[in-house]
């Protein structure tokens, strides 16, 4: 029978045999095979080799039952007991192990496959190609699933991203450790500019910059033109660096461009072409490519619906307090962190025949929704305040305006009139955070009293009637600014006391001591309205 490669893709053997003529016959056929050979003349010297190679390990172990030093069943049972071995196709040979026990034994102990001496060349390389079709089978099989694995958690990362720079990361990174190679990424970022990143390896950290804005249409020239979708193409390495002249990227590219929706900018992932060995490797860059297209374009419109809701949010503030005749006021405003919803937080002074009016207040939850309802409450607030209604009338009003317009939803509010004529503040509180109240010379103060929340139906009392001569400072904010998770409500709220009463006599700076000591890394709205009376 002729000798022939029976395995398109020719193999390392690692031969174990102490006859060395057995062992360079073996040698002889596996070469005129194509395959390479290593051979050893004992068991110990076979397992050496593969402990101590620090290269890729051979690709299959034909291994002699009957070795001077150990058999070859503890051969084979130490190689698959090797978590770096345990894939090794294994053959035994042997020209005196060669009863079905034996096989059965061999079998048993590791063996993928059992010869009995003398053997035919032919059913020995045919065995050898079968044995490698087999491990190589399964050896994709398990890779691809770990790629699957690393997919799916390079997903997740993607549309876990809050920013362009954790995009980058995602995408760059996620890239790279999928197909375990260099990568690229070019997109645009969520605030319009062209971004650029690169990382070495699934080790080693994203690098990220700006890139010229032409580039990416210039990309999606080589391939996607205006359509949606996602293709692969292949692009020489000059072609490549003509582009991106700053690139990592070593010769030939493999550059997938993704879009999913007409008009807006691709996103292009970006690895060597010799990383795509086969089609599933092609198919998981055009998935990672959807993948972060899809999650740039929920990043987008998050971040559009976002500046839409913040526009929308500061078009309900008041820009300016009024001047009044002896109140010094000062008020800060601090949307949520750019990643979190819109609130209904808000403030407002109003001037009326009864003296100035005072408001803080807050629509409970976080949306557009919330925002719109804020500003449906503060412009009826201060057209109650305008008519002359006092504070508990005002808010009977708008308790009645939430249940015909917004019924479900609730707000906390507080508000409080300056009589400046009697010296007194009249403080109405619908559930709000209490107001501090600081008289000269005084500890700082909360009016704890308060009614219900508003959206609720419920009475509210007349408000409470507290005196404040001259000097008195009060300070109003919402629960943003006071409230931590981890925290008791009241061991802040005596935290924020204790630094109004140590803090400065200067309004303006005292709201930025607050925003600095309770405002930081925050994710709800904080509104602060401070005042004092002369």
């Amino acid at each position: 029978m002729p000798l022939e490669a029976s395995d398109p893709q020719p193999a390392t053997v690692l031969v174990i045999d102490d006859n060395d003529t057995n062992r360079y016959v073996l040698s002889s056929w596996l070469r005129r095979a194509g395959h390479t050979v290593i051979d050893a003349s004992t068991g110990e010297q076979g397992l050496t080799h593969l402990h101590s190679t620090a290269g890729p390990l051979p690709d299959i172990a034909i291994i002699d039952v009957r070795l001077p030093d150990m058999s070859g069943f503890e051969v084979s049972e130490r190689v698959k007991s090797d978590p770096r071995t345990d894939h090794l196709p294994v053959i035994q040979i042997s020209a005196a192990a060669i009863s079905p026990d034996d096989h059965a034994e061999g079998l048993r102990r590791g063996a993928d496959a059992y010869l009995d001496q003398p053997l035919d060349p032919g059913e020995l390389l045919a065995t050898v190609a079968a044995t490698l079709r087999y491990a190589r089978a399964r050896q994709r099989a398990e890779r691809l699933a770990q790629r699957l694995i690393t997919l799916n958690r390079a997903t997740l990362d993607l549309y876990s991203a809050v920013g362009f720079h954790s995009f980058a990361s995602a995408a760059t990174g996620g890239t790279s450790a999928v197909l375990a190679t260099p990568a690229s990424a070019v997109f645009l970022s969520p605030q319009a500019q062209a971004v650029h990143s690169m990382t070495e390896d699934p080790h080693s950290p994203v690098r990220a910059h700006a890139t010229h804005p032409d580039l990416l249409d210039q990309l999606a020239a080589r391939g996607l033109h205006q359509h949606t979708g996602v293709t692969v193409v292949r692009l020489p390495s000059g072609d490549w660096h003509a582009l991106l002249p700053a690139d990592h990227l070593s010769g030939d590219i493999a550059l997938a461009i993704a879009r999913t929706k007409r008009g807006r900018p691709p996103v292009c992932l970006a690895v060597p072409a010799d990383a795509l060995q086969s089609p599933d490797d092609e198919q998981l860059l055009k998935q990672l490519a959807n993948a972060s297209a899809l999650a740039l374009e929920a990043l987008r419109t998050y971040n559009e619906e976002h500046a839409l809701g913040l526009a929308l949010q500061r078009s309900f503030l008041p820009a300016q307090l009024p001047a009044v005749p002896g109140v010094t006021m000062a008020f800060r405003y601090l949307p949520a962190s750019e990643h979190a919803e819109i609130g209904g937080d808000f403030y407002e002074a109003v001037e009326t025949v009864n003296g100035l009016l005072l408001a803080i207040g807050d629509v409970v939850g976080h949306s557009v929704t919330a925002a719109t309802v804020m500003g449906e409450v503060r412009h009826a607030l201060r057209a109650y305040a305008i008519e002359g209604h006092l504070p508990h009338h005002i808010l009977k009003h708008l308790e009645t305006l939430l249940g015909q317009s917004q019924p479900g939803i609730t707000v906390t509010l507080c508000l409080v009139l300056i009589e400046a004529d009697t010296g007194s503040l009249h403080i109405a509180n619908a559930g709000h955070i209490p107001p501090l109240v600081i008289p000269p010379g005084e500890q700082p103060r909360f009016h704890t009293a308060h009614g219900p929340l508003l959206g609720l139906g419920l009475p509210h009392p007349p408000p409470a009637v507290v005196k404040a001569p001259p000097g008195t400072r009060l300070v109003l904010v919402t629960d943003g600014l006071v409230e931590v998770r981890s925290t008791n409500l009241d061991t802040t709220l005596a935290e924020f006391r204790d630094a109004v009463a140590t803090g400065p006599a200067d309004l303006d700076d005292l709201c930025e001591l607050l925003l600095r000591r309770f405002g930081q890394n925050k994710d709800d709205d904080i509104a602060l309205l401070a005042a004092q009376f002369a």
